[in-house]
């Protein structure tokens, strides 16, 4: 971190010291999970002095969604947050690899879980952050004990933050078995996602996908690579997928902001293939790599630069 950074969030409808955006622990969201929130990452392209922010406006019209799904009370539209964001990195002067997390959330000191008639407020911090899970070496993976909510259980396309105590289970148990990532099966039994990433496998050189009927979370990352597969000529197929498809298929990666694109090499102690990045997977990793980072022109529209 550079030494003129400001370590600031958006609290309380102000820019303030990150130390200083606190909430009580009375408040509704904390109590309740009572909250809907985003993850959004920036990248700093040295050579251009500049943090290109992904897909800025598609990460904020998703969270007005799930804050609708949810039925928060927020007014703010999608290039309002942008603003506001922009700003709050502009004043923070980040020059590395960032991630910022902007949270609706029931913020009146009450009991009663509910969404309808609690006053809601928005929060946003912001990270440095550069790999998430490793990119680089290949994940190894377990079909989770746990099953993956369904949309009438808790809805699937809002980010809801009750929601992720979901994901806590099946990532604690990948972990404390050794692993680095749990892949989840919707309530039919079929491939849903991992504990907070889209999955998609390569067989016969096309690529396959859960659809929104498996419960998954329809990731802006996952949106970025049905296109740029599209735009590479490679088919791709939103259907379901077994448990079994798993283990044969020539190559598995997930796609997410978090874990960006990062292959798999292993599933329930079956090696995918010959255990190695898969050409297709390789393909789509380095040009998303070259796309958020501004090295490509065709996609710049997916970047908001910050300064």
């Amino acid at each position: 971190m550079t030494t003129n950074t400001k370590n600031l969030s958006y609290f309380e409808g102000k820019i303030v010291p990150a130390e200083e955006a606190n909430i009580s622990i009375q408040t509704h969201a904390f109590q309740y999970g009572t909250a809907v929130f985003g993850g959004i990452r920036g990248y700093y392209n040295e050579s251009k002095q500049n943090l290109f922010m992904f897909r800025l406006e598609d990460h904020f019209q998703r969270l007005l969604n799930s804050a609708k799904i949810m039925q928060l009370q927020f007014d703010k539209t999608p290039r309002e947050l942008v603003s506001i964001t922009l700003d709050l990195l502009k004043q923070s002067n980040y020059k590395q690899n960032i991630y910022i997390r902007p949270i609706i959330y029931t913020s009146a000191l009450q009991l009663s879980p509910r969404f309808h008639d609690v006053k809601t407020e928005i929060a946003i911090y912001i990270l440095k952050l550069d790999d998430y899970l490793d990119t680089q070496n290949g994940l190894t993976t377990m079909v989770s004990t746990w099953q993956r909510f369904s949309d009438n259980q808790i809805p699937t396309l809002a980010k809801a933050s009750g929601g992720y105590v979901n994901s806590a289970l099946a990532k604690s148990e990948a972990v404390q078995n050794g692993l680095d990532e749990a892949i989840f099966l919707d309530s039919r039994g079929f491939v849903s996602e991992g504990s907070a990433e889209n999955i998609f496998l390569v067989r016969n050189n096309e690529i396959s996908t859960p659809s929104i009927v498996s419960s998954i979370l329809e990731g802006i990352t996952r949106k970025s690579i049905l296109t740029i597969a599209s735009d590479l000529g490679i088919k791709v197929t939103e259907r379901d997928i077994s448990r079994s498809e798993l283990y044969i298929a020539d190559e598995i990666f997930f796609s997410g902001t978090g874990v960006q694109v990062a292959w798999v090499k292993e599933v329930d102690r079956r090696k995918i293939a010959a255990g190695q990045i898969g050409s297709i997977t390789k393909q789509l990793q380095t040009l998303f790599f070259q796309i958020v980072r501004g090295e490509k022109s065709e996609y710049m529209s997916w970047l908001t630069p910050v300064y």
